[in-house]
Parts: structure tokens; sequence; C-alpha cells
């Protein structure tokens, strides 16, 4: 056990983790207003003090940000403690280390702060989850890298300002943070949209018995919404001990190959009240994943769509799978690989994955189809990850069998998902996604029934292998066409000819007014 919430005992523990997660979980709306112009501030005061980097930005008001919820529980399981006339349990800040708390720290000389935070709270960061915790692991390398205490202060100043007490503060602070990663869609990594997340994981129902891998985490987006869906669907998990022990500590997993990204991700996990997740640095691609395989029930991932790797860098058990330098294909392969029969898949992949003319892609379709059972294709429209990239993609939803079962496939054409599809991304009207959640639900009923003119239809696994196991929605919608009924040529040619007729005998009498 690495770290307790503040004055938690088991039997409010729940509560406390529902409080904490108030920090990063306003992540449902685009920030709005003052909050974002708060935001702004920050964001151009990093720039203007000599910090450029996005990602370097996020990571230091992550630190803050994170510095501060600490305080704010720490204050409450006080209050608490207080009115119970207890003693206050497993407190965060010891006595040597109050001066290290946002109520205290906010009110310091810009100087005296500087110092604090440098020499104190950074310390303090890095050894809290105790060692051996894999939050420890990913601090051990963080950096407190403010320039200045004159920016530190102004930086404090702004996010005391920002509320953080409520889920919905008519923004999303920490994706707003995110958005402004101009450097996202290089090397094929994009970010995924929030709403997109939350559509995968209520289409995946998440169970408490889940093992829930993300081989590609970025900042563990997936498995925060992942624990806020199973928190919803799932209370139970914080009324039974072995159930809430694994949640906290065996149920999430997350790889990345970026440093940065594990840090944020973790301290993510770690403020949405997850204890323990297993959030490591991994190759995905490039190592041996023997150690790993048929381990988890449930993948849900965004690789990044990175294009071709050379076979000596790519891991032969993936190899194995299929025989490919293309890493979108990798990655199925590694899914494939890591779970357990019986788990499911919900991961997004580039649109030529589902008509790629290469040998290996139509061998790891006809995988999925025939060795595996696919359960749907949701095409996504283009300009979901604008304004970082236009490309095209949809979602694959596949359980692992190794004796097939595909029986019919369930398709959905996204044409709108509640926000513009051009680079200000800006919220709209129209939107599929409630109705993609609804009918998805039915795939085994009255949708066999619905006409392929439609958005959403299933087609037989008899007609796909017939395709060559091409999963491109057009493939198979048909489209409707309205009869059009068109005037007899001659009629039209009539009335050329008195139109021409009445334009010469205006030009007659034109000319003899002329002359």
């Amino acid at each position: 056990m690495w770290w307790t919430l503040p004055g938690c005992t088991d039997s409010t523990r729940a509560t406390a983790i529902l409080s904490m997660s108030l920090a990063f979980d306003m992540l449902s709306h685009v920030i709005t207003g003052d909050v974002k112009s708060k935001v702004d501030q920050i964001w151009n005061s990093f720039w203007s003090g000599g910090i450029s980097n996005p990602l370097e930005v996020i990571e230091q008001i992550t630190y803050l940000l994170f510095i501060r919820r600490l305080d704010e529980l720490e204050t409450h399981a006080e209050s608490r403690a207080s009115f119970t006339g207890k003693s206050l349990e497993n407190p965060t800040f010891g006595p040597g280390e109050q001066d290290f708390r946002w109520s205290r720290l906010r009110n310091l000389e810009p100087e005296v702060m500087y110092d604090v935070v440098s020499d104190g709270v950074f310390p303090f960061l890095q050894k809290l989850g105790g060692d051996g915790s894999t939050y420890a692991e990913h601090m051990r390398d963080a950096r407190f890298t403010v320039p200045s205490a004159h920016l530190l202060s102004k930086v404090v100043d702004l996010l005391s300002d920002i509320p953080m007490d409520k889920r919905d503060t008519n923004g999303d602070l920490y994706e707003y943070l995110l958005s402004q990663i101009s450097s996202s869609g290089t090397n094929g990594q994009f970010r995924t949209p929030r709403h997109i997340i939350d559509l995968m994981v209520k289409m995946s129902a998440p169970r408490p018995d889940d093992e829930i891998c993300d081989p590609a985490c970025g900042t563990a987006g997936f498995l925060v919404s992942a624990s806020e869906q199973l928190r919803e669907s799932h209370p139970e998990v914080f009324t039974n001990k072995e159930q809430r022990h694994f949640f906290h500590n065996s149920m999430f997993h997350g790889y990345d190959f970026d440093s940065t990204m594990l840090r944020i991700g973790s301290m993510n996990m770690m403020l949405h009240g997850i204890e323990q997740p297993d959030i490591r640095y991994r190759d995905s691609l490039s190592e041996n994943v023997s150690a790993e395989v048929e381990k988890y029930t449930l993948i849900l991932a965004n690789p990044p769509f990175a294009g071709s790797l050379d076979y000596e860098a790519t891991s032969q058990d993936l190899q194995r799978v299929v025989k490919t330098k293309k890493t979108e294909l990798l990655f199925l392969a590694l899914f494939l690989k890591l779970l357990k029969p019986g788990g499911r898949a919900a991961v997004i992949v580039p649109d030529g994955v589902l008509f790629g003319s290469s040998k290996a892609h139509k061998e790891l379709r006809r995988m999925l189809v025939e060795e595996q059972k696919l359960d749907g294709v949701v095409k996504l429209p283009s300009g979901v990850f604008k304004p970082y990239a236009g490309v095209s993609t949809a979602i694959l939803f596949f359980t692992k069998t190794n004796s097939g079962g595909t029986e019919n496939i369930w398709f959905y054409d996204v044409q709108a998902d509640g926000f513009s599809l051009d680079d200000k991304r800006n919220p709209i009207d129209a939107n599929d996604l409630p109705q993609v959640l609804e009918r998805w639900a039915e795939r085994d009923g009255s949708e066999k029934d619905r006409a392929r003119t439609e958005k959403s239809f299933t087609v037989p696994k008899s007609e796909i292998a017939e395709q060559g196991y091409d999963l491109s929605i057009n493939r198979y919608k048909e489209i409707e066409y309205e009869e059009v009924e068109h005037r007899a040529p001659l009629d039209i040619i009539a009335d050329i000819e008195k139109l021409d007729a009445e334009i010469a005998e205006d030009l007659a009498e034109l000319k003899a007014m002329l002359s």
C-alpha cells in the first residue's frame, strides 16, 4: 500500500474517492468564459516566462493542481475529524510539511514560495507514493522547471481562482490544457476526444472483475473513463472489501514510452481516486509480450498510427501473429495477444485497416472475423481528430474467442458527433452518439432487420467473407435515390424556340426605335 487518502477509513473511502475525482473530472464540456480566460493567462505566463513546450507547461500545472487538491482533501478530512471528535487518521501532510499545503503556500512571498516549492513540495511529491509504487517511479525523474519566483507566484494566484469544487464547471480544465499540445498529431499520435472515449467505454460496459489495459495510454483518458463508468454502474465495488482492493490495485493497466505522459497519466489516475494504477514504461511493439499474454479482459485504446517499423525493432511475438511493419496492424496483433479468451476490445483504427489490400491487412481481418468474434464497426467522421489531423478512423469492437463466433457484424456510420467537423470543433446540435449507444444495445435484436439505407445495420459473416473481409461500411451500405421526373425533350425544345422568338421580336422592336 503506497499512500492513503487523508482521514479515510474503509467505510469512508468511497466518499473520499468520489471527492478526490473532482480535481480532474471537469471533462465533459468545452471550457469557456472566466475559467478559460484564467487558463489562457496561465498558459501565456509560462510562454512569456520562458517555457514554450506545451507538455512541460501541462506537467508543471499538473503538479501545482495536485498539491492544491491534496490540501483541499486534507482540510475536508480535518473538518470531519473535528466534527466527530476523532483524531485525523493517515494525514497526508506531516508536522514538518504543513508549509507545503496550498492554503499556506499561496500566501507566501514569491521568493519564499519558490524555495518552499523547489526544496520542499517537489521532494514531498516525489516520495509521496512510497517506495515501489508506480507513481514514485514516474516522479523520480520529474523536474520542477518554473524558472522564476515571479512566474510561480503569478501562476499560483491564477490557479487559486479556478473553481475545482464541482464536477461540471462549464468547462473542461484538464482537457483544455491537453488541447494546447500543438505537437499532437506528430508521429501518428492524436489526442482522443473525451466524448469518443466515453462512448467506447459505455459500449464496452466494464465489469467489476475486468482487468483493463490501454497499451498506448498517454494521459490515461480511457482508464479514467472506465473507472468513472464503474463507479456509476457498479457502486457495489466500494462496499465489498475484496472488490475495492482489486479496483485500486489490480484493475487498471497502462503502458507508454513517453515518460512525461506517464507522469501526467499516473497523476491523472491518482487524482481520480485510483490508489495504485499500473502505469508503466513500455515500448509495446518492440518488447517481448510473453509475460503479458492473455492477461487482460478488456482493452481500450487509440494507438498511434506511425506508419512502419523495422522488422528488427518489432517484437517477434507480434510478427508471429501477422508479418507486417504497419504499426496499426501490429497493435491489433498485440491486442489479440494480451486478451484472455472471452476478453473484449474497443480500439480506434485508421480506415486503411478496414479495406487495405495487402496480405497482412486481409489476413488480420480474416482472423478477426473467422477466428475471433468481430462484434461491430463504428465509422467516425474524418473531422473527429481536428485540429490535429483530418484522418479517417473507425472503432473496432471484438471479442477474443480463438474459436470464431462471428455471425453478424454491426455497422454504424457516424455523421455527427456533437461538434463541428472543422478545426474549431464548436458544439452543434447534430449528434449521432446517443443513438450509437442505443442501437448497439439492440444489435442482436431489432438491428438485424434494419435496412442498409440507414445509419446502422448488420451484415452476415458469409457476405463479409465473400467481399474478401472488407470492413468498410460503404461496401455494404445501400444508397436510396429519389426518382425525379423530367419533362419530355421536345417540350423543352419548344419552350426554347418560343423564348428565341420572343427575343428576336424584342430585338426587332429595339432596332426600329434606334433607326
